[in-house]
């Protein structure tokens, strides 16, 4: 039997400890309940040094496109699987797993991927760009919305 007030009750606090969790102006949850942002929130927020922002897509796509300015890139496909993804991760944000990271790809699809990784290992403030550099179905993403681009140092 279930009590409809419970499922309520659940929920609120379920979206309470998001919104704690995630101190961001505005984040959203698509599909599957990962926290996102817009690229315009990540990128006002990388600019205001409130969040780490890594660029998980491959080399070939970073020197294609370029990256957002300040954006780490960390290859999600990293030649150490998940666990060597992980640790570079850990390494950039020196180990403190509560340090606010969005992570951006090129739709939204990977950085999702990376969002969940990065929740199951214990991280608390990890959020998804929707749309990612290159748009989506979710909107125009990071480049066509004419946000800046750098050239990538690392590739």
């Amino acid at each position: 039997m279930t009590f409809p007030a419970l499922r309520f009750t659940r929920r609120a606090l379920l979206l309470a400890a998001t919104a704690a969790l995630v101190p961001f102006a505005a984040v959203h949850a698509q599909q599957g309940g990962v926290p996102e942002i817009t690229p315009a929130e990540a990128q006002a927020q990388a600019k205001a040094g409130r969040i780490t922002l890594i660029d998980v897509r491959t080399p070939d796509e970073w020197r294609e496109t370029g990256v957002a300015p300040g954006a780490t890139p960390i290859n999600l496909y990293h030649p150490g699987g998940a666990e060597g993804f992980v640790k570079e991760v850990v390494a950039k944000v020196g180990g403190k797993r509560d340090t606010p990271i969005a992570f951006i790809c090129r739709s939204g699809n990977r950085s999702g991927q990376a969002q969940r990784l990065l929740a199951a290992q214990g991280f608390t403030n990890v959020v998804s760009v929707r749309e990612g550099m290159s748009g989506s179905t979710a909107g125009p993403g990071w480049i066509r919305s004419g946000l800046p681009v750098e050239r990538c140092k690392v590739c």
